[in-house]
């Protein structure tokens, strides 16, 4: 193994082991606080407060793809230790999100405008809505004014970096909103402290920064002598804020869409779920998207047939954990539900299916984004845009007449049409240089490989709950690890 690989492959490691610590005490904090949240602040401020932060999300969109783009470029220098142009770029990155900051402050002061007819009948006064929102937008704009070195950290595989002290000021704020919650029930202190902790949190990132890159010298006023010297930064990050936008419509509008056409009541509902399904994929996350940077030093190599040995040995890692994810949420999640919060918290059937679809699509099409991002394939900026139509138009369609369970469809249609068909075409056909039926042919077998265990696990759910039923803590315990245990049994025999 040559040093450079070994040294990869080491980073990717570090950056998987310290995101599973972080993972698993943020997991049993976030549901222990859910619970206290929703029994001491109530469901419609916790569907409000989640409003605001998918609102804001939406201003986030004139940063999409800089991150992405700026890392790119950083591959190539950082792999050559070239010092000079790593200072270089970065502080044409400070200046691009100076400017981005200054745009977001000045749409966000105006959308505030229409706060008043975005949230009519909320039960909430107009001050504490304001009070959320400008707490939040402060918050995200620190990002660009301060944070934008930690995408140094991302090029470089040092997430693990950002990820400790982010979760750890997280922890902190969490069990501090915890107990303010409870004794004061005070919904201003709870944002209050929120605000508070990202001010603290930008302190420490950029100190600890400056330790592990003590040469770093970005400015951002050098950055706007710059700009000119690095062309390729915009042409690709005007192709990455579309190929992004279609993720950030799939998840920042749902919310919205829910608010549009249910209640506030109901996007907390909703959000109880995918409190569930969030924490699961930041879990595939700490083993599969630590690898990006890798992928991207990997293709920078040049050698093609470790960079094909290596494509499909994580799109069948990305397979295998998320079809066992996506079958024990649809088996496990009502139970947990009912156990965590109470029957009156659960969604129906139909809904839990398509979340659970959207869940598993979500958590695969990473294998092949992750190489086009690699081989910087970001030009087919028409598909992003027909995702987009697509999502809006059957979400807005089918969820005026069926409510929630048409909002989740207009995901689905759009991924499968896109993501799932268009997108390996284009990896294959610009990227590998090779005919896409290859694709097709190892999908087929993945496929038949995580199928027909759940069929076969489903078929005998009523058998299992015979012997362990899951409406206890303990019996949920026994519920999940024995079908588990039957799913990775069945699919490992069938593998073989």
């Amino acid at each position: 193994m040559s040093h450079t690989t070994e040294s990869r492959v080491k980073k990717t490691l570090l950056n998987a082991r310290v995101n599973m610590i972080f993972y698993f005490l943020i997991l049993i904090l976030s549901f222990f606080s859910r619970k206290i949240f929703l029994d001491t602040l109530g469901a419609d401020f916790i569907g409000l407060t989640g409003t605001l932060h998918n609102l804001l999300g939406f201003l986030n969109l004139a940063e999409l793809g800089i991150a992405t783009a700026i890392g790119y470029v950083l591959y190539a220098p950082l792999h050559q230790k070239d010092h000079s142009k790593i200072n270089e770029v970065i502080s044409v990155l400070g200046y691009l999100y100076s400017r981005i900051g200054l745009v977001i402050l000045l749409i966000g002061v105006g959308v505030s405008l229409f706060i008043p007819l975005i949230f009519p009948n909320t039960g909430f006064k107009l001050s504490l809505v304001y009070f959320a929102y400008y707490s939040f937008l402060t918050s995200s704009l620190i990002g660009y004014f301060c944070n934008y070195k930690q995408t140094l950290l991302g090029a470089d595989q040092r997430n693990y970096v950002v990820t400790a002290y982010f979760q750890s000021s997280n922890i902190l704020k969490i069990l501090i909103q915890l107990g303010l919650a409870y004794y004061t029930k005070n919904y201003y202190v709870w944002v209050l402290i929120e605000l508070i902790f990202g001010i603290i949190y930008s302190f420490i990132l950029n100190w600890k920064i400056n330790q592990v890159y003590p040469w770093l010298q970005s400015e951002v006023k050098q950055g706007k002598q710059l700009f000119k010297k690095y062309p390729e930064v915009m042409r690709y990050t005007k192709q990455l804020f579309v190929q992004k936008l279609s993720g950030i419509v799939q998840w920042q509008t749902i919310p919205f869409l829910t608010y549009a056409f249910c209640n506030l009541q109901t996007v907390a509902f909703y959000g109880n779920y995918t409190i569930v399904t969030d924490k699961l994929s930041q879990f595939v996350n700490t083993f599969l998207e630590s690898t990006g940077a890798g992928v991207g030093n990997l293709i920078a190599e040049g050698n093609k047939k470790n960079i094909k040995k290596v494509f499909w040995e994580l799109l069948s890692v990305r397979y295998f954990i998320g079809s066992t994810i996506a079958f024990c949420i649809y088996m496990l999640i009502d139970p947990f539900i009912t156990l965590w919060l109470g029957e009156q918290y659960l969604l129906s059937n139909t809904v839990l299916i398509l979340i659970v679809a959207n869940v598993l699509i979500s958590y695969t099409r990473g294998g092949v984004m992750q190489f086009l991002y690699g081989y910087g394939l970001f030009r087919d900026v028409w598909a992003p845009i027909a995702e987009v139509v697509l999502n809006l138009g059957t979400a807005c369609i089918a969820g005026y007449y069926w409510g929630l369970p048409g909002v989740l469809l207009g995901g689905i249609v759009s991924q499968l049409l896109i993501v799932n068909i268009w997108k390996p075409y284009f990896l294959f056909h610009e990227g590998f240089k090779e005919s896409v039926w290859q694709y097709w042919a190892g999908l087929f077998r993945l496929l038949l490989l995580v199928g027909l265990p759940m069929l076969l696990v489903y078929s005998l759910a009523g058998y299992i709950e015979s012997f362990v039923s899951p409406t206890s803590w303990l019996g949920w315990i026994g519920y999940a690890c024995v079908t588990f245990i039957s799913y990775v049994t069945f699919r490992h025999f069938w593998r073989c």
